[in-house]
């Protein structure tokens, strides 16, 4: 029967995050709990998988990519970047989604186990850490817009969600909006948290006297559309809506056009990511834009070339566009309404 770190975590009285960290020689574990682990390791013989800490005895020339989705501009302008730095350093891509289920995802790993040579994973729910870091034991292995405490040894390259979400609470509210609504994401995802996180501080601290509104959201087209329908049917609206995602915030825009809501004129409209179709709408979407394809490029860079920062932090840029305006332009240039007034 082959032990596993998880064998030696039962038995130590450990979590498996401190046998992987004592196992692979890491500083954040206390010289008790390693000899404890270490002693263990030993008492059950076990036996280490000895897959190369760097891709330099690669075999297969293939790299494992694990999605939580494929649906949706996002996923696909990742997946693009990561293609376009694999092909540059001539490896294949062998990837597969995990919808995105724990259960899935474990059986995604130990089915790419000896056929890549490295992996690349996004695992954005925010409690599967002890069994993905089981699962990734002696595998090179790179996060993408992850934050799972127990795998906390890995290297990652995530998006600077709450500076960016920031940005865009900090633009409406200079523009003048008072009454900003959030439609957010899924409650689990570490993304969607990070970005209601922003969205609350942001206007907690810009504006003491507003109550936050949030929306329930799932960073679905079709949940921010749901979104929009009940924001258009309120007596009382917000005068600005922050979108957690870009898809969230089209569904919205859509269903404001059906609703003969007008945007911005009537409320104004942002979202998150810059996805392509966040500038061929009418309006064109405010955001902030992160560079999808440069985060998968950047994360494939990283798993090949493993020098470099623990964590590479993107932070993303204000994209501002027509579905909002600076309210205090529109009053300082409006016409007085006695020249609307025909001449006596």
């Amino acid at each position: 029967m082959t032990v596993t770190i998880k064998d030696i975590a039962l038995r130590a009285r450990v979590s498996v995050a401190t046998v992987s960290r004592a196992l692979n020689g890491h500083d954040n574990v206390t010289p008790a709990a390693r000899a404890k682990v270490l002693k263990v390791a030993e008492e059950m013989r076990y036996q280490p998988h000895h897959a190369a800490r760097s891709l330099s005895s690669r075999r297969t020339h293939t790299v494992g990519v694990v999605l939580p989705d494929f649906e949706g501009e996002f996923f696909s302008e990742l997946i693009h970047g990561i293609e376009r730095e694999a092909r540059a350093q001539r490896h294949q891509l062998l990837v597969s989604s995990s919808h995105p289920d724990p259960k899935a995802q474990q059986q995604v790993l130990q089915a790419m186990r000896g056929r890549v040579d490295g992996l690349l994973i996004m695992s954005p729910q925010v409690d599967t850490g002890e069994q993905l870091i089981e699962d990734l034991t002696g595998l090179p292995t790179v996060l993408i817009n992850s934050h799972l405490s127990a795998c906390a040894e890995l290297p990652a390259v995530n998006v600077d969600n709450y500076t960016g979400a920031r940005a865009i609470v900090a633009h409406l509210v200079e523009c003048g909006y008072r009454r900003i609504a959030f439609i957010a994401g899924p409650e689990d995802n570490f993304e969607a948290r990070e970005r209601q996180h922003a969205y609350v501080d942001g206007v907690r601290e810009a504006l003491p006297s507003a109550t936050p509104w949030i929306i329930p959201g799932d960073f679905t087209v079709t949940r921010g559309h749901e979104a929009g329908e009940y924001i258009a049917g309120l007596t009382e609206r917000p005068d600005a809506v922050f979108a957690a995602n870009d898809q969230m915030a089209l569904g919205c825009l859509f269903a404001f056009a059906r609703k003969g809501v007008s945007v911005p004129d009537d409320i104004a409209l942002a979202g998150f990511d810059d996805i392509p179709l966040s500038s061929c709408t009418y309006p064109r979407l405010t955001t902030v834009s992160a560079d999808i394809v440069e985060l998968g490029a950047r994360a494939m860079r990283r798993l090949l070339a493993p020098e470099g920062d623990h964590i590479d932090l993107v932070v993303p840029k204000l994209v501002i566009r027509e579905s909002t305006r600076d309210l205090r332009d529109v009053a300082a240039h409006e016409i007085p309404r006695a020249l609307h007034q025909p001449a006596p």
